[in-house]
């Protein structure tokens, strides 16, 4: 079809907001021209894309569809662009890392600051999302590059994978309320007793009910959380058995000990992905270089 890319850079900013007047302000254009601009596109592709009415804005069905591929389209121009500015020289670029909460604060804080002072003109920004959300996020091209947990269910043969670290889970608990230092403890004693782990968004609680499934046992948790360091906390309290990665603990915490399981934990890894499909900035490849 022979349309315009300036009725669906219209039609992005409208579905991303859900507005007409905020894509008007952000295009610098009238609301009036906004809103023609929609029609015209409609009128071109024969569908609805927008439901109008005075409260609010929705997308159609097919709305919906189109916007699942042009946000892509238009994070790729937008990272394009960036990149010509960079000229590969590290002058204007900027980095765009995902990754979790955890995966920042104790694995990846020594890499942004190495980075930092190496290229201090160089902004970062890093999105938290869990280990399946970054992988949405280097897909739609809104990312230079994400740090997941794997395994990972959501990473695809389109994302270069690098092995940055391997480590290994634990159950942690207070000595005080679960009296199991002395015990080896099996999957099958765990189901007695109030499990904490993270929620069913995560990798970590896909790899354990995976690791239960294999052991024939269903995995109940008492408590679903989207922070390891909560976790931990609660853990301290007595509320129950949390599950975490050994690296968050990064010190010997007095009113917790790791539980000695009959069962060996299998290890995962940390790993450094990118979008095969999207040659690297520059920035992006020194940052790359660190690992």
């Amino acid at each position: 079809m022979d349309i315009n890319y300036e009725l669906y850079k219209v039609f992005y900013y409208v579905a991303s907001s859900l507005s007409f007047s905020d894509a008007s302000r952000k295009l610098f254009i009238s609301q009036s021209a906004v809103s023609q601009s929609v029609k015209t596109l409609e009128h071109k592709l024969g569908q609805k894309l927008f439901i109008r009415s005075t409260k609010k804005v929705q997308l159609t069905p097919a709305g919906a569809v189109l916007y699942r591929h042009i946000e892509p389209a238009m994070n790729l121009i937008s990272r394009g662009e960036a990149q010509l500015l960079d000229s590969g020289t590290l002058g204007p670029g900027s980095l765009h890392i995902g990754a979790s909460d955890t995966i920042c604060r104790y694995f990846l804080l020594p890499y942004l600051s190495r980075f930092h002072n190496l290229f201090p003109n160089i902004p970062i920004k890093v999105t938290n999302a869990t280990s399946v959300q970054c992988v949405d996020l280097l897909e739609q091209r809104k990312v230079d590059l994400i740090i997941t947990n794997s395994p990972n269910s959501h990473l695809t043969p389109s994302c270069i994978q690098k092995t940055v670290r391997t480590f290994s889970d634990v159950f942690i608990a207070n000595p005080a309320y679960f009296d199991l230092r002395q015990q080896e403890v099996s999957f099958t004693d765990l189901g007695s007793y109030p499990i904490m782990m993270l929620d069913r968004r995560s990798t970590t609680s896909e790899f354990l009910h995976n690791l239960f499934l294999q052991h024939q046992l269903e995995l109940v948790p008492d408590v679903e959380l989207s922070s390891n360091d909560l976790l931990i906390d609660m853990a301290k309290i007595g509320l129950g058995i949390a599950f975490i990665p050994d690296f968050c603990l990064t010190k010997e915490i007095p009113e917790l000990f790791i539980l000695n399981l009959k069962e060996q934990l299998p290890k995962r890894q940390l790993v450094i992905s990118v979008n095969a499909s999207v040659p690297p900035a520059e920035c992006t490849r020194e940052f790359l270089e660190l690992f």
